[in-house]
C-alpha cells in the first residue's frame, strides 16, 4: 500500500480499529536487549516522563499493535519466563495448572496462582518526540511495550465515554494525538494514571517526513507468529521442572462439575484435596506490565 493510499483510506481506519478493540475488550474482560525497543528512563525517585506519537500499522500489516500474554515467576527449580500459548488462542500448561490451584478451594493455592498468573503486554511503534532523560532518542521510530493502563487510555480515546467527546484514532498521522507519558512511583510501583493525550494534530507539517517515519516502522506480526512460541509439551516440562511438580492425573470421576468457572482460561479440574501448595514462589506483581519481562530476565541472569 502506498503512502497516498493510506492517507485516502485513513477515514475508515478508526472503525476497523474499533472492531478490533471490541474483540480485545471482550477477551480481556524477551525484548530486554532488543535495541528496537524504547522506554522512558526513571529518575532516582522513580518518576519519569516523555512524549511519543503512536504510529499506524506498518506497511503490509493490518494492526498498529501486537498483543501478547506471558508468564514470569520463580520456583525451586529456577525461573519460568515464557510467552503464553493463550496469545494464539491455544491451551497453555501454566494457565491450566493455575486453574487447578484456583479451583482447589485452598487459599494458599490461590495465592500461588495469583503470583504466577499470565500478564498482558501490548507493543506499538512510536515516534519519540520528547525524551528528557535521553534526548538522543528524539526523532526516532522505536517499539514501545506497555500494559493495560496505557491501553485503556488508547481505548478511551477511540471509544469516548461521553456524547460530547469526539472519537480520535491515536494512531493516525494526520488527526491523531501526541501522548504524554507520566510515570510516578506509588507504593513501590510505577503508576501511569497521569499519562494523557494532547489535542489532535498532524505529526509533522511535511507529509514527506511523515511518510519517512511510517516507512521506518518495525514489524509487529513477528510477536504473534506461532513459530516464536514454544510447543505445549516443552512448556509443560519446563513448568514442572521449575515448580518441582509431579503430574496429578485427572479423571472424569474426580473432576469438579462443569459449572465451576476456571481461572485464567484453564480447563483442568481436580478435587480439593488433590493439590497441595508448592514451595514459595517469588512475587512478581507490578502496577504496569510493560516492565515485567525485562525485570524477570534481569533477575534470572543474576
Amino acid at each position: 500500500m502506498s503512502f497516498a493510499d493510506m492517507k485516502k483510506k485513513r477515514g475508515d481506519k478508526l472503525q476497523s480499529l474499533l472492531k478490533e478493540t471490541a474483540k480485545l475488550n471482550t477477551q480481556t474482560k524477551g525484548q530486554g536487549d532488543d535495541d528496537r525497543f524504547w522506554r522512558p528512563e526513571l529518575d532516582k525517585s522513580g518518576n519519569g516522563m516523555a512524549v511519543v506519537r503512536f504510529l499506524p500499522a506498518p506497511d503490509g500489516e493490518d494492526l498498529p499493535w501486537a498483543r501478547t500474554w506471558n508468564h514470569g515467576f520463580q520456583g525451586p527449580g529456577g525461573w519460568y519466563i515464557e510467552n503464553s500459548l493463550t496469545t494464539l488462542g491455544q491451551k497453555d500448561p501454566v494457565s491450566e495448572y493455575n486453574s487447578t490451584l484456583w479451583n482447589s478451594g485452598i487459599e494458599a493455592n490461590k495465592d500461588i496462582a495469583r503470583k504466577q498468573k499470565r500478564r498482558l503486554t501490548y507493543m506499538t511503534n512510536v515516534y519519540v518526540i520528547k525524551d528528557p532523560a535521553n534526548p538522543q532518542n528524539e526523532g526516532q521510530v522505536r517499539l514501545y511495550k506497555y500494559g493495560k493502563k496505557i491501553w485503556d487510555k488508547i481505548n478511551d480515546k477511540m471509544n469516548p465515554e461521553f456524547e460530547d467527546e469526539t472519537p480520535v484514532n491515536p494512531f493516525d498521522l494526520w488527526e491523531g494525538a501526541n501522548f504524554k507519558i507520566k510515570i510516578r512511583k506509588i507504593d513501590g510501583f510505577s503508576n501511569y494514571d497521569k499519562s494523557e493525550f494532547e489535542n489532535p494534530t498532524a505529526l509533522h507539517e511535511d507529509e514527506s517526513k511523515m511518510e519517512e517515519i511510517w516507512k521506518s516502522e518495525h514489524s509487529l506480526e513477528e510477536f504473534t507468529d506461532p513459530k516464536n512460541f514454544k510447543a505445549y509439551a516443552e512448556l509443560k516440562e519446563k513448568m514442572e521442572r521449575v515448580l518441582g511438580l509431579s503430574t496429578v492425573p485427572t479423571t472424569p470421576e474426580n473432576q469438579f462439575p462443569k459449572s465451576e468457572a476456571p481461572f485464567d482460561g484453564g480447563t483442568t479440574f481436580i478435587p480439593k484435596d488433590a493439590v497441595s501448595p508448592t514451595p514459595p514462589i517469588a512475587s512478581t506483581a507490578t502496577a504496569e506490565t510493560e516492565d515485567d519481562m525485562s525485570y524477570f530476565k534481569q533477575l534470572a541472569e543474576e
